[in-house]
């Protein structure tokens, strides 16, 4: 099997020719079709994730077909078309994962191969109306936004959604996600080309957060929302809790901008508001995130294709965050 391999932080991944992988009890080796990338995986090689150990197979998205199974595993599942859930032992609590929740790719060899081997309960079919490339770019990013608005927002048709940097996955599939669930959804980027992109996929608009009075006009266009999806903090969270309408939901995904210079505890106790987070999502918002994208026939925005060969140009270029989408990776026909 072919395998990128990270082998020294900050370093490019290296191509490596390995053995080919054999299942264990309960588990399968999937020949994979096509991966993709998340931010996770930029920050496993920079050496900003925890935990990290060089020799790893990073990569958490895939999809391919069953190739082996192992001890206990009903033969049935060889030839099989599946995605992989990456979240591995979330638990038996929906509210929170346990103690031994990990993420495909760190520190389990992941899906920047040509072979992975996972559980044989992560596997669920390939949406029928999805392409290899497509059901690629769906898991780690669809499922995060999924419990960020269902799970943990409790988002409900007809309520205002703003979402915070439009452009990455999970941002991405917020959008799609609370347009198809009847909400009114705002966007904020840098980017007016971004933005314009969003509006072309369902946002009423959107707001350049560098400019110092966007909350100004957030507020006198498009009030105030019931519901934040936000990946930053930092100093603009600040701004959010300004903006959130009395008795709203900001849920953090991540908070890549820092934390938060000051929390207004008056704003957050008068308001009502409700500050959540929320990492990936249980079995349960798998299976809720996979039937929700099939009953509405989602298909994630990818914004560039690469071959396997050349998985360090795109983590190279996902540093400035310029995509619109999800970086897929082909890694076989």
């Amino acid at each position: 099997m072919t395998a990128l391999v990270l082998e020294e932080l900050k370093k490019p991944l290296v191509q490596r020719e390995r053995a080919n992988l054999k299942p264990g009890s309960g588990e399968v080796v999937i020949q994979l079709k096509a991966a993709a990338l998340n931010r996770r995986d930029y920050w496993i090689q920079q050496g900003l994730y925890p935990g990290v150990q060089p020799g790893i197979v990073p990569g958490s998205d895939g999809a391919g077909i069953v190739l082996q199974t192992g001890p206990g595993v009903d033969v049935s599942w060889r030839g099989r078309e599946v995605l992989i859930n990456p979240g591995l032992d979330w638990g038996n609590n929906p509210a929170v994962q346990s103690d031994h929740f990990q993420i495909l790719g760190m520190p389990r060899d992941g899906t920047f191969a040509s072979e992975v081997c996972v559980p044989v309960g992560q596997l669920h079919a390939r949406p029928s109306h999805l392409n290899w490339l497509e059901a690629a770019a769906l898991p780690l990013a669809a499922l995060t936004a999924y419990r960020a608005l269902f799970s943990q927002g409790r988002l409900q048709t007809g309520e205002t959604v703003l979402i915070t940097g439009i452009g990455g996955g999970v941002a991405g599939f917020a959008l799609q996600f609370a347009v198809k669930a009847g909400a009114t959804v705002w966007v904020t980027s840098s980017s007016p080309h971004k933005i314009q992109r969003a509006v072309e996929m369902g946002a009423q608009g959107g707001f350049d957060y560098s400019l110092p009075l966007w909350t100004n006009e957030f507020s006198k266009i498009a009030g105030s929302p019931n519901l934040v999806i936000d990946s930053a903090a930092g100093s603009g969270y600040r701004d959010l809790i300004h903006l959130a309408a009395p008795g709203a939901r900001i849920v953090n995904y991540g908070a890549t901008a820092g934390p938060p210079e000051k929390l207004d505890m008056f704003k957050v106790f008068w308001k009502q508001l409700r500050l959540t987070g929320t990492t990936m999502g249980s079995a349960g918002d798998f299976s809720g995130m996979l039937a929700f994208v099939e009953k509405h026939g989602i298909k994630p925005v990818i914004d560039a294709v690469f071959p396997l060969s050349d998985t360090n140009r795109a983590l190279h270029q996902m540093a400035t965050s310029p995509q619109f989408g999800k970086y897929v990776l082909k890694i076989s026909e």
